[in-house]
């Protein structure tokens, strides 16, 4: 685990707290809904905050130090956007492309929107 002292974890709602200092995360089962909430224990609160990331989320925030968060955000918007301009090659130079330089667009397409979690056409 990559806990450091000092680092700030946001937790929603405008909250965040030293990384250091979360001592447990329980997921709000109950009435969760599609808004993904959690409960988060802080030393020395007797009373959990409650998170409107999912704990999952928190939990990353929390092991991945703050450059491979950074790193993996950077990488992420760069992949859009080639993702972004791959869309919009029109099928008769895929085609080309495809043909000349063994290049299947459209699969590359695929394999992209389903690394981001992306459907068809979002």
């Amino acid at each position: 685990m990559k806990i450091e002292q000092g680092t700030m974890v946001a937790l929603g709602y405008g909250k965040y707290f030293r990384s250091d200092s979360i001592v447990g995360i329980e997921p709000i089962e109950e009435g969760r809904g599609p808004g993904k909430r959690t409960q988060i224990y802080i030393d020395g609160q007797t009373t959990p905050i409650t998170a409107s990331r999912s704990e999952g989320a928190i939990l990353r925030d929390l092991v991945e130090g703050a450059n491979e968060v950074t790193f993996t955000r950077e990488h992420t918007e760069l992949l859009k956007d080639i993702l972004e301009s791959v869309s919009d090659i029109p099928p008769m130079l895929r085609s080309i492309i495809r043909d000349q330089g063994q290049w299947d667009l459209d699969r590359l397409e695929e394999q992209m929107r389903d690394a981001l979690g992306l459907g068809e056409s979002e």
